[in-house]
């Protein structure tokens, strides 16, 4: 019995930990931070990219079949086709995939970048800040006091 509560008490001690709290505020975050960047892509970037190119131009529909169920005659979109159970190479889903990992990662570079320059900046304040006089210790401050009562 005291084996299940030490176990316990340790897997406790261990979820709890400061590092631990951290990492899943970590993945919390970056999940949210992954649903922004895809709108940014999917929102954003691909109908910037559809413009510019003179189209409609969705990458996530650019696919091969490379085997379609017997008999399928349904429309020929990659959500239906992958319903129906077709073998399906989906390149268009991973380059829009990649680019929003490229994306993500000059984000994630950008803010790594502005925190740096934010902490160097901070550093060379402290530098530049005079120091801050050391307290005057007890007995001193003492004798200062019956010092300046001796005078009047």
């Amino acid at each position: 019995m005291s084996k299940g509560k030490g176990f316990i008490a340790e897997f406790q001690a261990f979820a709890v930990r400061g590092n631990m709290i951290d990492l899943a505020v970590g993945v919390i975050i970056g999940a949210a931070f992954g649903k922004i960047i895809d709108s940014l892509v999917k929102d954003v970037i691909m109908p910037v990219i559809s413009f510019i190119l003179g189209g409609q131009v969705d990458f996530r529909n650019l696919f091969w079949v490379l085997k379609a169920p017997e008999g399928y005659t349904g429309p020929q979109t990659y959500d239906e086709l992958v319903k129906a159970g077709a073998n399906v190479f989906a390149w268009g889903n991973f380059i829009t995939i990649l680019i929003n990992f490229i994306l993500l990662a000059f984000v994630v570079f950008l803010m790594v970048k502005a925190v740096n320059s934010a902490r160097t900046r901070l550093e060379k304040q402290k530098e530049q800040a005079p120091a801050a006089p050391a307290p005057t210790p007890e007995d001193v401050a003492l004798l200062r006091e019956i010092r300046d009562l001796l005078k009047k």
